[in-house]
């Protein structure tokens, strides 16, 4: 017989109305459960989500959302870490971090632990980190990532810091749900301008300079005036905003300052010019949209028949037999009855 003492203790089942009072009052531990049922593709789960996320709503959008992205050894989760006990300990903010890792292709299960790399973050009273999976996603989020944000904002957290896996997939989607997007970049590996798609680089409102620190920190100078200089040749923004370059030392937690004032004029500016709420509209139409795809594959593959059809389709483009857009044509009007 097992030993009481080592039996795991199950974890107490939570109402939707108990969740949103604790996600209301900022309970961790409610918020923890309702993002979980955001991430669950289980029907009874995605209703008690929706309930949630309805009732969330009218208390969300008051925070600021700040997407951070960079290449693989820039220093993310050393940025965070720094960057969020900065606005805790100067700012007085509660700060969220959605910090979503890449993904096993054979097991769809996360290969880095978020909490492990951020310890003092982690511990932090005002502070909550979710790491995610990205199960795949394209655009290097999460699917749920939006709903978090939402489920976050509703718990009172300030500041949203969203990491991403890097720069290496679309970082469009995490552009589109952000209000803020931040660039990490390194100095002192070879040409300032290369290995960084320019798409990206104009995605970005703000460029930081990280690891400007011991031998490296002239090397940040000479790279902060590069890109300064690459910046001036981009088409201007809508928004009226000129991307800025910083540089910092996250490890040493050196102009953790000079990037929040970057973004703290920025939200300054698209609120005076009116584009600040216009952008948020956008977020929430593309939200929709990406919603909708979702959804409608998701009931598309329900139904194991339209998924051997599609193993079919698929072996024929694989085979050569079909082009890829004649084989889709084929399979969308058995696609659209199971709809």
């Amino acid at each position: 017989m097992q030993n009481k003492k080592f039996q795991k203790k199950k974890s107490k089942t939570s109402s939707p109305e108990e969740l949103i009072e604790g996600i209301l009052k900022g309970d961790k531990i409610a918020l923890s459960k309702a993002i979980t049922l955001c991430e669950s593709s289980r029907n009874q789960d995605r209703a008690q989500a929706n309930q949630i996320l309805k009732a969330c709503l009218p208390h969300s959008g008051k925070a600021i959302r700040i997407g951070i992205s960079g290449v693989p050894g820039v220093g993310k989760s050393t940025f965070i870490e720094s960057f969020g006990r900065y606005l805790i300990d100067k700012q007085q903010k509660k700060v969220a971090v959605l910090a979503v890792d890449p993904s096993s292709e054979k097991s769809k299960g996360s290969i880095l632990g978020d909490k492990t790399r951020m310890e003092q973050l982690s511990r932090a009273e005002k502070a909550y980190i979710r790491p995610t999976a990205t199960g795949g996603a394209l655009g290097g989020v999460a699917h749920s990532s939006r709903e978090s944000i939402i489920l976050c904002e509703a718990a009172g957290f300030d500041v949203i810091l969203i990491e991403t896996v890097g720069v290496g997939q679309s970082e469009t989607e995490v552009r589109q749900m952000c209000d803020f997007f931040l660039l990490l970049m390194l100095a002192g590996a070879g040409d300032e301008l290369q290995g960084i798609k320019r798409g990206i680089m104009e995605m970005a409102d703000g460029l930081v300079i990280n690891k400007a620190d011991g031998d490296n920190v002239d090397a940040a100078k000479r790279a902060k005036r590069s890109y300064q200089n690459a910046l001036h040749l981009f088409p201007p923004n809508a928004n009226q905003w000129s991307p800025q370059v910083e540089s910092c030392s996250a490890l040493e937690h050196k102009n953790m300052d000079g990037i929040w004032t970057m973004i703290s004029d920025h939200q300054k500016l698209l609120e005076e010019n009116g584009y600040w709420q216009e952008q948020r509209k956008d977020q929430d139409r593309k939200w929709f949209a990406r919603s909708l795809r979702s959804l409608i594959e998701m009931r598309l593959f329900a139904d194991k028949s339209n998924e051997k059809l599609y193993k079919e389709m698929e072996a024929e483009v694989v085979s050569g037999k079909l082009a890829a857009f004649e084989a889709a044509e084929k399979l969308l009007p058995s696609l659209l009855k199971s709809l």
